[in-house]
């Protein structure tokens, strides 16, 4: 069967068809890295994990790209009130996001860019856009000529002229027309900057997203994915900036999470009801909440509580008992069952509903409901008089697999051996090497998570299991 995937762009399930065979080009949009991620950050997080180890399981081979807004109004604001550099603020936050994402099964990504190490790309696109026409600078700021691109508004479903309505400039802008954005912005006293042919200054937020998808990824892509909140106009902008400039098509596919509510309120900063994830899982253990998280469909908006954090955690505890049951039962299990080919038959066909459940654009909250399912039929194998080893075994197998799906563990991993942490520290060292930061700490969490502690040394690194 063919995955379907809803494209926002035009508003149905379309066939997925990949650009080059067997492969697939990913861009999420990261976050801006200030603070703590909320829940709602760590939604998009945890679902498009799903859909890019799904799209792995069917055979693709996944160039998943997200990237780290490191710059920003935000950021600045942040370095301003701690008393810090805007870098050290942006790195302390970009360590714990990985932090929090990898503690809830979130694989890393095969590039994480960051904006400050994309600035070259980006002063190169906008100088693009400046010579072809589509953009124009305004007395050190330079801004995107929205009316240049005839199919603005093409993501959203909306006219230019309705957008134009409700669009106004700000005090202290120098655009033309209330629809054009910023491009590149001039630097106030005291902010960081780099220098450009506009003078110095640093990037506009929609650019950032287009130069890094364009170098990590190409001009086209297969699926571009983020949250509901970014259709417009970070992700409308980046359609018209990324076209103008290419004249080719930016993005096959467009996907987008839905919002979460908290206690049936959307939420909201401004209504003191936000949750962060890094709290969040003192509470409650990471893989639950994304058990949670899954169990609702990526499009729709999902509802959050305690209570309802409680029944999921139940849930899963359903799946879990079961697969712990069949661990048990396998070591006094006669191979007498006289029916175990129909049992194994039918398990296959599990996997085969979950398979179906998923190409059907990603649909979780229905794979969930299989496993329920074959729990259930593990649950009531068990009460049989004679079992199989090799079907308790092909049970435990498709549960396993199939949660790993999901990017959940139903078996926790045993203990590193020497030449696996030795390995993973040789990847640290290349990774600090080329400057790849993130991944270096990424490494050292992953080995402390496994109680192993590493100390930097001028003879090297050094390793012990506390």
């Amino acid at each position: 069967m063919t995955i379907n995937i809803y494209n926002t762009l035009t508003r149905k399930k379309e066939p997925f068809q990949s650009l080059e065979k067997g492969k697939v080009k990913m861009y999420v949009c990261g976050p801006t890295v200030y603070n703590y991620i909320h829940i709602g950050n760590a939604r998009p997080a945890i679902v498009f994990d799903a859909v890019r180890r799904f799209l792995e399981y069917r055979g693709y081979d996944v160039n998943y790209v997200m990237n780290f807004t490191d710059v920003d109004d935000k950021i600045i604001k942040a370095a301003n009130e701690l008393g810090e550099e805007v870098q050290d603020v942006s790195e302390r936050f970009i360590n714990a996001y990985l932090a929090d994402v990898d503690a809830l099964g979130v694989k890393i990504a095969n590039h994480h860019p960051r904006v400050t190490e994309t600035m070259d790309d980006i002063i190169a696109f906008i100088e693009t856009l400046v010579e072809k026409g589509h953009a124009y600078e305004a007395a050190g700021d330079v801004y995107f000529k929205t009316r240049s691109f005839d199919n603005y508004g093409k993501l959203s479903h909306q006219s230019v002229e309705d957008l134009r309505s409700g669009a106004r400039i700000q005090v202290g802008e120098k655009k033309d027309d209330p629809l054009d954005f910023t491009l590149w912005k001039q630097a106030k006293p005291g902010e960081i900057a780099w220098k450009s042919p506009w003078g110095e200054g640093r990037p506009g937020w929609h650019i950032e997203c287009s130069a890094m998808v364009q170098k990590y990824l190409g001009e086209t892509i297969d699926i571009h994915a983020g949250g509901q909140d970014l259709t417009f106009p970070h992700h409308e902008n980046e359609i018209a900036q990324s076209e103008a400039s290419t004249g080719k098509h930016f993005a096959n596919y467009w996907m987008h999470n839905g919002y979460i509510n908290i206690n049936n309120e959307k939420m909201s900063k401004s209504l003191g009801n936000f949750v962060l994830a890094h709290d969040l899982m003192k509470k409650h253990d990471p893989q639950v909440i994304r058990f949670f998280m899954l169990s609702v469909h990526y499009r729709n908006p999902i509802n959050f509580s305690d209570s309802l954090l409680e029944s999921a955690k139940n849930s899963l505890d359903r799946i879990v008992n079961a697969y712990q049951n069949l661990e048990h039962r396998k070591q006094s299990s006669t191979n007498l069952d006289k029916d175990i080919q129909s049992w194994l038959e039918k398990i296959d066909n599990y996997e085969q509903r979950f398979t179906d459940e998923m190409d059907d654009d990603f649909n979780t909250a229905n794979a969930i409901s299989v496993l329920f399912d074959i729990t259930k039929d593990a649950n009531l194998y068990l009460q049989s008089k004679q079992t199989s080893e090799q079907v308790i075994e092909k049970f435990q197998s498709t549960l396993s697999s199939l949660m790993e799906i999901l990017g959940i563990q139903l078996v926790q991993q045993e203990d590193l051996l020497d030449e696996e942490i030795d390995a993973m520290i040789q990847d640290r060292i290349e990774a600090r090497k080329n400057r790849n930061f993130a991944l270096a700490d990424e490494i050292r969490d992953k080995l402390k998570d496994k109680n192993i502690v590493l100390e930097d040394t001028a003879q090297g690194t050094r390793w012990k299991r506390v």
